[in-house]
């Protein structure tokens, strides 16, 4: 299952995302979508930690993180 999935027809490339991720996993793409903006890119899935920083700062609500089941950070 993808941690982080992208609404690509609504992202405008601000790169806002990008410069939020704390692992550097994702990145402004070349593919471009049909409003001819580019589309960012997930380059290492696994590496991310899903703490849903790029989900939080995207202003045009882009982004879905998702965590499995039973994974808590910080809890008992």
């Amino acid at each position: 299952m993808d941690k982080i999935k992208f609404r690509s027809e609504r992202c405008k490339g601000c790169g806002l995302c990008v410069i939020a991720c704390p692992k550097d996993v994702l990145k402004i793409g070349a593919e471009l979508n049909r409003a001819g903006y580019p589309v960012i890119e997930i380059t290492d899935m696994e590496s991310c930690t899903s703490c849903t920083f790029c989900a939080e700062i995207c202003p045009d609500v882009v982004i879905s993180v998702f965590k499995k089941m039973g994974d808590k950070k910080g809890g008992k």
